[in-house]
């Protein structure tokens, strides 16, 4: 799930617990960061094998959490979780796997940009 859509999306396992998805159709490193990422901040994470539609297409990946309360953009802008490496609060830029900047000051961006 994008943080630009705000959706909640609910599934159901084979085994038959209700997860929500965090995010779909991702690369194996995408899922791989995001499992590290949500392992650390205590919830139980799923990666599935996405089925592909022919043999050519690449795999993708679905990961899932089983607290169904969770939901990905509300935890980022808020800043409720906290990343692995050094314990500093995830920001949108490290969740997007952009910067790995513990603190980026979007005042500060602003003005870079403007004096470049």
């Amino acid at each position: 799930m994008s943080l630009n859509k705000g959706k909640h999306l609910f599934g159901e396992l084979e085994d038959g617990r209700i997860v929500t998805y965090v995010e779909k159709g991702v690369s194996r490193e995408r899922a791989d960061f995001l499992r590290r990422l949500l392992s650390y901040n205590g919830l139980e994470v799923f990666v599935l094998e996405d089925k592909r539609r022919k043999e050519e297409d690449p795999q993708t990946w679905t990961v899932a959490v089983t607290d169904l309360s969770f939901n990905p953009v509300i935890a980022v802008f808020q800043r409720r979780l906290r990343r692995p490496e050094d314990g500093a609060r995830v920001t949108p830029a490290y969740w997007k796997q952009e910067s790995l900047e513990a603190r980026p000051e979007y005042w500060l961006r602003q003005q870079r940009k403007e004096t470049l």
